[in-house]
Protein backbone atom coordinates (compact mmCIF):
# COMPACT_ATOMS: atom_id res chain seq x y z
CA UNK A 1 0.00 0.00 0.00
CA UNK A 2 1.64 3.14 -1.07
CA UNK A 3 1.89 5.93 1.34
CA UNK A 4 -1.10 8.30 0.34
CA UNK A 5 -3.64 5.10 0.57
CA UNK A 6 -2.41 4.43 4.63
CA UNK A 7 -2.94 8.24 4.90
CA UNK A 8 -6.26 8.15 3.77
CA UNK A 9 -6.16 5.39 6.27
CA UNK A 10 -5.84 7.61 8.45
CA UNK A 11 -2.35 5.69 10.13
CA UNK A 12 -0.38 7.89 12.05
CA UNK A 13 3.09 6.40 11.06
CA UNK A 14 2.57 7.16 7.54
CA UNK A 15 2.16 10.96 8.48
CA UNK A 16 4.84 11.00 10.88
CA UNK A 17 6.76 9.26 7.77
CA UNK A 18 5.54 12.79 5.47
CA UNK A 19 6.41 14.78 8.30
CA UNK A 20 10.16 12.62 8.64
CA UNK A 21 10.43 12.92 4.47
CA UNK A 22 9.41 16.77 3.68
CA UNK A 23 9.42 18.35 6.99
CA UNK A 24 12.79 20.33 6.54
CA UNK A 25 12.36 21.12 3.04
CA UNK A 26 8.85 22.81 4.35
CA UNK A 27 10.65 24.69 7.09
CA UNK A 28 13.53 25.97 5.23
CA UNK A 29 10.97 27.45 2.59
CA UNK A 30 8.57 28.86 4.91
CA UNK A 31 11.68 29.96 6.79
CA UNK A 32 12.44 31.94 3.66
CA UNK A 33 8.81 32.91 3.38
CA UNK A 34 8.55 34.45 6.75
CA UNK A 35 11.85 35.05 8.36
CA UNK A 36 10.54 34.02 11.88
CA UNK A 37 11.57 30.15 13.00
CA UNK A 38 9.03 29.61 15.62
CA UNK A 39 6.24 30.94 12.67
CA UNK A 40 7.93 29.11 10.17
CA UNK A 41 7.30 25.71 12.37
CA UNK A 42 3.82 26.57 12.94
CA UNK A 43 3.18 27.17 9.16
CA UNK A 44 4.87 23.76 8.18
CA UNK A 45 3.02 21.83 11.28
CA UNK A 46 -0.64 23.74 10.13
CA UNK A 47 0.76 22.57 6.90
CA UNK A 48 0.75 19.12 7.77
CA UNK A 49 -2.36 18.74 9.86
CA UNK A 50 -4.37 20.50 7.13
CA UNK A 51 -2.71 17.53 4.68
CA UNK A 52 -3.82 14.39 7.23
CA UNK A 53 -6.94 16.18 7.62
CA UNK A 54 -7.54 16.96 4.29
CA UNK A 55 -5.69 13.61 1.65
CA UNK A 56 -8.77 12.37 0.27
CA UNK A 57 -8.65 15.83 -1.95
CA UNK A 58 -4.79 14.31 -3.19
CA UNK A 59 -5.94 11.97 -6.13
CA UNK A 60 -2.26 10.89 -7.13
CA UNK A 61 1.17 10.09 -4.58
CA UNK A 62 3.43 11.86 -7.46
CA UNK A 63 1.41 14.94 -6.68
CA UNK A 64 2.23 14.95 -2.29
CA UNK A 65 5.17 16.97 -2.72
CA UNK A 66 3.91 19.98 -4.49
CA UNK A 67 0.53 19.70 -2.77
CA UNK A 68 2.45 20.26 0.65
CA UNK A 69 4.42 22.82 -0.64
CA UNK A 70 0.88 24.55 -1.42
CA UNK A 71 -0.60 24.27 1.44
CA UNK A 72 2.28 25.63 2.98
CA UNK A 73 2.88 28.51 1.25
CA UNK A 74 -0.88 28.91 1.96
CA UNK A 75 -0.07 28.95 5.55
CA UNK A 76 2.72 31.16 5.41
CA UNK A 77 0.45 33.76 3.78
CA UNK A 78 -2.03 33.19 6.52
CA UNK A 79 0.70 34.14 8.97
CA UNK A 80 2.11 37.19 7.19
CA UNK A 81 -1.28 38.33 6.85
CA UNK A 82 -1.69 37.79 10.94
CA UNK A 83 2.06 39.72 11.58
CA UNK A 84 4.02 42.56 10.21
CA UNK A 85 6.81 41.75 8.78
CA UNK A 86 8.53 44.94 10.37
CA UNK A 87 8.17 43.06 13.60
CA UNK A 88 10.75 40.20 13.12
CA UNK A 89 14.10 40.02 12.92
CA UNK A 90 15.74 37.16 12.52
CA UNK A 91 19.00 35.99 14.54
CA UNK A 92 22.09 34.21 15.05
CA UNK A 93 20.77 30.58 15.66
CA UNK A 94 17.90 30.83 12.97
CA UNK A 95 20.69 32.00 10.31
CA UNK A 96 22.76 29.07 11.24
CA UNK A 97 20.42 26.60 11.52
CA UNK A 98 19.45 26.82 8.21
CA UNK A 99 23.08 26.60 6.71
CA UNK A 100 24.57 23.53 4.89
CA UNK A 101 25.27 21.00 6.94
CA UNK A 102 28.39 19.69 4.49
CA UNK A 103 30.50 22.76 3.91
CA UNK A 104 33.63 22.37 6.57
CA UNK A 105 37.01 22.41 4.64
CA UNK A 106 38.05 24.64 7.53
CA UNK A 107 37.23 27.14 10.28
CA UNK A 108 37.63 30.26 7.58
CA UNK A 109 35.49 28.42 5.30
CA UNK A 110 33.22 27.86 7.38
CA UNK A 111 32.99 31.60 9.14
CA UNK A 112 32.72 33.21 5.23
CA UNK A 113 29.80 30.73 3.84
CA UNK A 114 27.83 32.01 7.57
CA UNK A 115 28.53 35.29 6.65
CA UNK A 116 27.64 34.88 3.09
CA UNK A 117 24.22 32.71 3.74
CA UNK A 118 23.60 35.48 6.48
CA UNK A 119 24.27 37.97 3.86
CA UNK A 120 21.78 36.05 1.32
CA UNK A 121 19.20 35.68 3.75
CA UNK A 122 18.88 38.77 4.99
CA UNK A 123 18.49 40.29 1.26
CA UNK A 124 15.62 37.86 0.84
CA UNK A 125 14.04 39.01 3.50
CA UNK A 126 14.16 42.52 2.65
CA UNK A 127 11.73 41.38 0.05
CA UNK A 128 8.06 42.27 -0.06
CA UNK A 129 6.43 38.26 0.01
CA UNK A 130 5.28 38.63 -3.39
CA UNK A 131 9.13 38.80 -4.21
CA UNK A 132 10.15 36.35 -1.55
CA UNK A 133 7.66 33.72 -2.67
CA UNK A 134 8.74 33.41 -6.11
CA UNK A 135 12.45 33.68 -5.41
CA UNK A 136 11.91 30.84 -3.14
CA UNK A 137 9.91 28.43 -4.84
CA UNK A 138 12.58 29.13 -8.26
CA UNK A 139 15.92 29.11 -6.47
CA UNK A 140 15.67 27.18 -3.51
CA UNK A 141 12.69 24.86 -4.21
CA UNK A 142 14.05 24.84 -8.22
CA UNK A 143 10.75 24.56 -9.50
CA UNK A 144 9.57 25.68 -13.16
CA UNK A 145 7.88 28.50 -14.18
CA UNK A 146 4.91 26.50 -15.11
CA UNK A 147 5.05 24.53 -11.39
CA UNK A 148 4.97 27.99 -10.01
CA UNK A 149 2.06 29.22 -11.58
CA UNK A 150 0.28 26.04 -10.44
CA UNK A 151 1.10 26.11 -6.77
CA UNK A 152 0.35 29.71 -6.80
CA UNK A 153 -2.21 30.61 -9.02
CA UNK A 154 -0.63 33.08 -10.34
CA UNK A 155 0.47 33.71 -14.07
CA UNK A 156 3.48 33.07 -15.39
CA UNK A 157 4.39 36.04 -16.74
CA UNK A 158 3.86 37.62 -13.54
CA UNK A 159 6.49 35.74 -12.09
CA UNK A 160 8.79 36.36 -14.51
CA UNK A 161 8.51 39.97 -13.76
CA UNK A 162 8.75 39.18 -10.08
CA UNK A 163 11.53 36.75 -10.51
CA UNK A 164 13.14 39.70 -12.69
CA UNK A 165 12.23 42.30 -10.25
CA UNK A 166 13.52 40.38 -7.13
CA UNK A 167 17.04 39.32 -8.82
CA UNK A 168 17.48 43.17 -9.05
CA UNK A 169 16.65 44.15 -5.70
CA UNK A 170 18.42 41.29 -4.47
CA UNK A 171 21.70 42.63 -6.32
CA UNK A 172 21.21 46.08 -5.42
CA UNK A 173 21.12 44.85 -1.53
CA UNK A 174 24.32 42.71 -1.43
CA UNK A 175 26.06 44.95 -3.64
CA UNK A 176 24.75 47.82 -0.62
CA UNK A 177 25.90 45.90 1.70
CA UNK A 178 29.47 44.78 0.21
CA UNK A 179 29.73 48.69 -0.58
CA UNK A 180 28.64 49.78 3.20
CA UNK A 181 31.38 46.69 4.62
CA UNK A 182 34.13 48.14 2.21
CA UNK A 183 33.86 51.22 4.17
CA UNK A 184 31.98 53.10 0.89
CA UNK A 185 35.26 51.58 -1.00
CA UNK A 186 33.96 50.33 -4.44
CA UNK A 187 34.57 46.88 -5.07
CA UNK A 188 36.88 45.22 -7.44
CA UNK A 189 34.28 44.63 -9.94
CA UNK A 190 32.29 48.00 -9.66
CA UNK A 191 35.51 49.58 -10.37
CA UNK A 192 36.65 47.32 -13.37
CA UNK A 193 32.85 48.82 -15.11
Amino acid sequence: MNLVDRLKRKEEAALLEIMNQYGDYLLRMAYLLINDYQRAEEAVQDAFISAFEKINQLEKEEYLKSWLTTITINRCRQQMRKWSFKHIFPDIKTVEYIKQADMADSPETDILAIEQNKNLTAAIHSLDYKYREVITLFYFNELKLAEITALTNIKENTIKSRLKRAKKLLRNYLLEEEDAHNGGKKSDEESIR
